[in-house]
């Protein structure tokens, strides 16, 4: 992205310009991020314990590094420092030398890292002359001294340790006590106390030692050799009709993929006698023919979350299912083992008598046990991420463990408090802590796999994490892990975690200073007036991540040990919420009302702590000072809030930056609200107050034009940039040259005076984007002719990209062309809800039947393919599509030429666009490109591009806008 300069020439002459108001190699760093999120090694803070939201190396050294170098820093110079690129000399610029690596991956012989020439940049911190270099430019910048680094919101930690690798003055706080842990361990653990290797090995031999002895009971051998590694469990409801157990099985499948020699799959066979009892048997096999009778993908359990009796075929929907669960009316069942023999390998078997007696034991034991019977009886607080196991029951944090995990969890904590006294008698207070800390790193972390709401990963024949999807989605089925020997087990934890934390340890420099970490309110910071120089801040994301509700499954069991430790944070029972910055509508359930719902007051409140937030970096930054957010959302409510709270802290924004910093089809994110890109929008500090009460208003007719210019400008210069940009990227990268017009113009008011929000030139920026986008991807003549509704339905397709998107995005295009989804959604059908997004439909659930007579065809149905004339052009060619699907091409040409449809512009237009934007896997594109080629093709007299079918178009690629 080219530069982009503050505004007014006589702020820019008082304010110091630093790197990120200038020219940045945004498209070298976007590479590096996504080269980071190789599973097989992450950056090592990632293995130290689950959190919610990590920002990647490259994007967060960029933030701190451009927000304190002065303008100016030459582009190799600055990759260099941030460790992107070979050392030697390359014969091109770096950027050039990174971007033609990306294109040529496809084309390696070796590894990624052989390809590249250098390593990743997390696994490099800069050299002693490096930072030498660095600080020399910045304390000049700086009227000689080096500026602290703040993270207001630091989480996962990423910015600070970052910022503590280039020898930076760093404070991080964080109001929430569980990634506080994790900045306590990166921020001053690793720089003040350093390697602790042998003492984490000692010391978890010891607690290994002493719990494993209290558990193996719990984990019986039915051979010799053979030890229990995974009690796969599930539930067993009682059938209203015959009285028969229904096992709450999705699928009978244990193990799917064949990666053994054997190339074993594996299942399970539910088996009822005659009294309506239901037993296990385990079913193994190379010959997909020994599966066919017991037809494993389907088990008693429908996607819908109904089931169906084993014995007599009756149907039990889920509300009942849940209301049985709340009546404490079900059984848990052990429906297989899964076992590890002497050389270490794994099997399966079927339950026997023992492992059941041994899963009662465990439940006598909390009977019997004072600390069992009472630990974690904190309830479960209604709450949006919540709702789903309180629907099930489970309404106290003990309930989301079973028996036998309750008390294996136990037992490693009760270990580890039993150890504390000896620990700290062998070493000094901050090793002691460090080392506690760690090994309940080890033990929480655990907790992630065994739990009820932890299933079972039916391809690999393992245990899934019960946050893989960010929420508590009740499962079916769970797993008991054995956590003293098996491959969930925890040693292994703490060994992974040990090697983290010494790789940690390796990445500072020689001579780190420990960071400063606070754990308070963002908005009531314990730092003095204009003590900070810069404040890089990932803000907490709206609505997408409720994170003090997630982490209080952790938190319920940390407090358990570290509350001497961390006294402030783990002093209450559950964590802060009434202080969290998220809008979580669920917290004003009872004072919602017709002036405001409840949607709106999370809002108002996200908006307000915002600005609270805001106006706090405000106080502490010295004047000129800088603070840049990186921001990574798509609703324009955020974007909305974001704004006002910046203007109403009184920041100037002066720069904006889109950076790739995801992988864009990452695993349970692509339909979320998170972008695939971040946005870099940076504001300083004026040097002198400003006055918005006594400000010129600017009117928004004068405004709108600009902000639109604004907008196409950053597209267009977006596009032929070369970034890694989804078309939604786009536009939601040419809102920060938006927000700056609209900032500059600020306070901004329509013709009857009433105050104009940033939302209005948000939703220019998306129509003028938008419009840039269709004359880039589109060649389909007479577009701009279509009915509103496709013309609304084929932009959703070219923008997002996906079947699925987020509401709010649907919506905001719906108003840019006059579409009403909200109106049109049940009279045309063309979306659906879906888990509060919004899904398109295709021509299967738009158009009745042809075949049954129209007796009998649903009225809600809205296009019936036996008209001679339709509504929408949408419906023409879904129509057509149905008619080419049903009775095939004769029928098809004859059908077209009754409607003379060979003479329609709207028909061909739109089946053009369809084949331009649709997805080459999905049934409508298929159908689009029958009708467009053989006799269809003639009678509709198309003459249409080659490039619409071929499967390397961009346009029709689901990755984004260029090939990486």
């Amino acid at each position: 992205m080219s530069e982009q300069p503050i505004q007014d020439a006589e702020e820019q002459s008082e304010l110091k310009p630093v790197a990120i108001e200038g020219k940045l190699p945004l498209k070298s760093v976007g590479i590096e991020n996504l080269r980071e999120a190789n599973p097989k090694h992450l950056p090592p803070h990632r293995y130290l314990h689950p959190w919610f939201a990590r920002r990647p190396t490259p994007a967060s050294r960029l933030a701190i590094l451009a927000s304190v170098l002065p303008d100016g820093v030459d582009s190799d110079e600055l990759l260099s420092w941030l460790q992107i690129g070979p050392k030697q000399d390359v014969g091109e610029s770096i950027s050039n030398y990174v971007e033609r690596k990306k294109a040529t991956e496809s084309e390696r012989s070796g590894t990624l890292e052989e390809h590249y020439g250098y390593p990743r940049p997390f696994t490099k911190t800069p050299s002693e002359s490096e930072i030498e270099e660095i600080h020399e430019r910045v304390t000049k910048h700086w009227d000689g001294e080096l500026p602290t680094v703040l993270d207001p919101t630091a989480g996962g930690g990423v910015i600070p340790f970052e910022s503590l690798r280039y020898g930076l003055p760093t404070r991080a706080n964080e109001l929430n006590p569980v990634p506080s842990v994790i900045l306590r361990v990166l921020l001053e653990y690793a720089p003040e106390v350093g390697s602790l290797e042998n003492e984490i090995e000692y010391w978890g031999k010891e607690v290994q030692e002493g719990a494993k002895s209290q558990i193996e009971e719990l984990f019986p051998s039915s051979n010799p050799g053979q030890v229990p590694d995974n009690y796969i469990c599930t539930y067993a409801v009682t059938c209203r009709s015959c009285g028969a157990d229904i096992p709450l099985l999705p699928t009978l499948w244990l193990r799917t993929r064949r990666d053994r020699p054997e190339g074993t799959k594996v299942a399970v066979k539910p088996v009822l006698d005659d009294s309506g009892a239901v037993s296990y048997e385990c079913v193994k096999s190379t010959e997909r023919e020994d599966f066919e009778e017991l037809d494993p993908d389907n088990g008693p359990v429908s996607r819908g979350g109904d089931t169906e009796c084993l014995n007599c075929g009756v149907v039990t929907e889920d509300d009942e299912v849940r209301q049985q669960f709340k009546s404490d009316n079900y059984r848990t069942d052990v429906y297989c083992v899964r076992y590890r023999d002497g050389n270490g390998d794994t099997g399966f078997r079927a339950p026997t008598e023992e492992d059941q007696a041994a899963l009662q034991k465990a439940r006598e034991r909390i009977e019997s046990d004072y600390e069992l019977a009472t630990l974690l009886t904190e309830p479960v607080p209604e709450g949006q991420k919540t709702t789903e196991p309180r629907n099930y029951g489970l309404t106290e944090w003990r309930d989301l463990f079973s028996a036998r995990q309750l008390v294996s969890n136990y037992a490693y904590l009760s270990e580890i408090n039993n150890l504390k006294e000896e620990i700290r008698a062998e070493l000094d207070e901050d090793s002691a802590d460090a080392v506690v800390t760690i090994l309940t790193l080890a033990f929480s972390k655990l907790l992630d796999r065994n739990c009820r709401l932890a299933d079972w990963d039916t391809s690999k024949g393992y245990p899934n994490p019960v946050f893989k999807g960010k929420n508590f989605a009740f499962k079916r089925v769970f797993v008991d892990n054995n956590i003293a020997v098996g491959g969930t087990n925890y040693l292994s934890y703490l060994n992974k975690i040990s090697d983290s934390y010494e790789e940690v340890v390796s990445y500072l420099p020689d001579d780190a200073r420990a960071g400063e970490v606070t754990t308070s309110d963002a908005a009531k910071l314990s730092f003095d007036d204009g003590e900070i120089g810069a404040a890089i801040v990932d803000p907490p994301y709206y609505s997408s991540i409720m994170y003090a509700e997630l982490s209080d499954f952790f938190y319920v069991w940390m407090k358990e040990s570290l509350s001497d430790i961390f006294t402030h944070g783990f002093d209450t029972n559950l964590t802060n919420k009434d202080d969290e910055a998220v809008a979580n509508p669920d917290r004003f359930t009872d004072v919602a009302g017709d002036d405001k719902s409840k949607r709106d007051l999370a809002n108002d409140f996200y908006e307000q702590k915002m600005s609270d937030i805001f106006s706090e970096l405000y106080r502490v930054l010295e004047p000129g000072g800088v603070m840049t957010v990186m921001f990574t959302h798509k609703e324009t409510d955020a974007w909305d809030t974001l704004t006002m709270s910046l203007i109403n802290s009184g920041f100037t924004i002066t720069s904006t930056h889109p950076i790739t910093s995801e992988m864009p089809q990452r695993a349970g994110m692509r339909e979320s609200a998170s972008a695939d890109s971040t946005l870099l929008l940076t504001g300083r500090k004026p040097h002198e107050e400003h006055d918005p009460e006594n400000a010129i208003p600017t009117l928004w007719t004068d405004v709108k034009s600009d902000t639109r210019a604004a907008a196409k400008d950053a597209a267009r210069e977006l596009i032929d940039s070369g970034l890694s940009l989804t078309k939604t990227d786009v536009i939601i990268s040419a809102f920060g040259p938006t927000l700056r017009v609209f900032a500059d113009a600020y306070p901004v008011v329509d013709d009857e005076d009433n105050e104009v929000p940033p939302r209005r030139a948000l939703e220019q920026a998306r129509e003028a984007v938008t419009q840039v986008l269709v004359d880039e991807y589109l060649e389909a003549e007479g577009i701009g002719d279509l009915d509103d509704i496709t013309e609304w339905y084929v932009l959703c397709w070219l923008v997002h990209e996906s079947q699925t998107f987020s509401y709010d995005e649907g919506r905001q295009l719906g108003l840019g062309i006059g579409v009403d989804v909200d109106e049109i959604k049940r009279s045309t059908k063309t979306w659906r809800k879906s888990r509060g997004d919004m899904k398109l439909r295709g021509h299967t659930d738009r158009v009745q039947n042809v075949e049954e007579k129209e007796e009998n065809r649903s009225s809600r149905i809205p296009v019936n393919p036996d008209d001679l004339s339709f509504g929408l052009a949408l419906d023409k060619v879904h129509a057509a599509m149905h008619i080419y699907d049903v009775k095939g091409e004769s029928a098809c040409c004859d059908w077209l030429r009754e409607r003379n449809f060979g003479s329609d512009s709207t028909f061909k237009a739109t089946l053009q666009a369809l084949l331009q934007v649709l997805p080459h896997d999905h049934e409508d594109w298929e159908l689009a490109r029958d009708l467009a080629v053989g006799r269809t093709r003639d009678v509709l007299d198309l003459d249409f591009s080659p490039n619409v079918f071929a499967e390397d178009n961009q346009q029709t690629q689901q990755t984004g806008i260029d090939d990486y």
